[in-house]
């Protein structure tokens, strides 16, 4: 699994990102360390960040989110004092946006490039709504395979596709070979690569909209099935007190 450095110049910016992000998976959590707050202030020590990234030595790679520039110099300096060697990247992603991204996708089992680009793109989901930008990638890149499945479902829990809800397709779509895309044929967004956080709130879905649900590959029946689940099934939000996005 891929682990995650938060470097904050505010360890309670950084502890508090950590656990709105981790609210949003279920299961083992990627391992996460936290570099910040120079000697109990406000600030970052590039010593710190440079542990914080040894600690992870064991883990598939490392992505390093940063909430301010100087932070990012930190992190730069921080690479020429660590004693491993094993593959980081430094995110160019928004602190919050991104270690959530980063976090969902490391849980997921992307990898190190696709949880970085998660993590780098975070704030697409609020400047593409609309513009179609993940349907030319996603239909550009459909892979052959050995079936194809689809079903079109409506979307009855009543915030759509929010942070939680996308959230939960990734889990779960992680959890099948095939590849799984979701398209908004309300709006005629789409199709989003179900296993990205960034294109399925690129979507904008929301309540009573139709979602057209596909997979290709050996096990796209399954897959379809899976997600046609959690959506009839309100991703479990129909209670009278619904789960805010």
């Amino acid at each position: 699994m891929i682990g995650i450095v938060l470097v904050s110049h505010s360890l309670a910016l950084a502890q508090s990102t950590m656990e709105l992000a981790l609210e949003m998976i279920q299961g083992q959590p990627p391992p996460i360390r936290i570099a910040a707050g120079a000697d109990g202030g406000f600030g970052t020590d590039a010593t710190a960040i440079a542990q914080a990234i040894d600690d992870l030595a064991e883990t598939q790679g490392v992505v390093v989110m940063t909430d301010l520039g100087s932070a990012q110099l930190s992190t730069t300096l921080a690479m020429d004092l660590r004693t491993t060697n094993h593959p980081v990247l430094i995110s160019i992603g928004p602190f919050i946006e991104g270690t959530m991204a980063a976090v969902i996708g490391a849980r997921s089992g992307r990898t190190l490039t696709e949880v970085a680009y998660e993590a780098d793109n975070a704030l697409a989901a609020k400047s593409t709504v609309g513009s179609g930008a993940a349907a030319d990638v996603a239909s550009s890149n459909m892979p052959r395979g050995t079936e194809v499945a689809s079903s079109q479902e409506v979307l009855i829990n009543q915030f759509g596709i929010h942070t939680r809800t996308a959230s939960a397709l990734v889990q779960l779509a992680a959890e099948y070979r095939s590849e799984i895309w979701l398209s908004d044929t309300t709006s005629g967004r789409g199709p989003a690569n179900a296993s990205s956080l960034i294109e399925l709130l690129s979507l904008g879905a929301q309540n009573n909209d139709k979602i057209l649900i596909k997979a290709q590959g050996i096990d796209a029946t399954q897959a379809v099935q899976a997600i046609k689940n959690l959506v009839r099934q309100g991703f479990g939000q129909l209670s009278p007190n619904p789960v805010r996005p």
